[in-house]
């Protein structure tokens, strides 16, 4: 079976009856649980992007605190289940703001939690990578907010005595 272009669709649905669609919503919404995660969302919460962000700002505090601290890499994958559930969750939002916002949070929570992102070079680089991933969602924003943004991101760079640095810095002297 080949699958239909996202034009042929919308041109098909804006032929069909509004039962026709309503029974097509709802068949989506049983086939898979992402889909109904996504029309709850626009059906209710998409109004509100500031209490939707306090939400997923809620269950990130969850994560943060069900986080184990006894091992590197359990506390690696923890913070990746937690990247990833709020990754849904921005995807759903669609918003250069809302993923701004929470990559943001998810830094700040994890630089107050993980006392050794500067020892472990997996966890330096996890944290890095969505330093950058803010960088490129603020790119889009107005002016004043990525004025705004940027001060909250200058609170979450990390000291240059980082492990990253003294490994390349070892690299250039060989």
């Amino acid at each position: 079976m080949k699958t239909a272009s996202i034009q042929e669709l919308k041109q098909e649905l804006q032929e069909s009856s509004q039962s026709r669609l309503l029974d097509l919503c709802l068949r989506l919404a049983k086939f898979k649980k992402e889909n109904k995660e996504l029309l709850t969302y626009l059906l209710f919460e998409s109004h509100d992007e500031e209490a939707y962000i306090s939400s997923v700002k809620v269950l990130m505090n969850e994560g943060f605190a069900e986080l184990p601290k006894t091992t590197t890499y359990l506390t690696k994958k923890s913070l990746r289940k937690i990247l990833r559930i709020t990754n849904k969750y921005i995807k759903y939002a669609g918003s250069k703001q809302a993923e701004v916002t929470l990559i943001i949070y998810f830094c700040q929570r994890m630089k107050e939690v993980v006392p050794n992102i500067q020892r472990s070079t997996v966890l330096h680089n996890l944290y890095m990578a969505q330093i950058k991933k803010i960088n490129v969602a603020l790119k889009p924003l107005h002016e004043d907010l990525q004025f705004d943004y940027k001060r909250d991101l200058e609170g979450l760079i990390l000291e240059e005595g980082s492990i990253l640095s003294k490994i390349f810095g070892k690299r250039k002297s060989l």
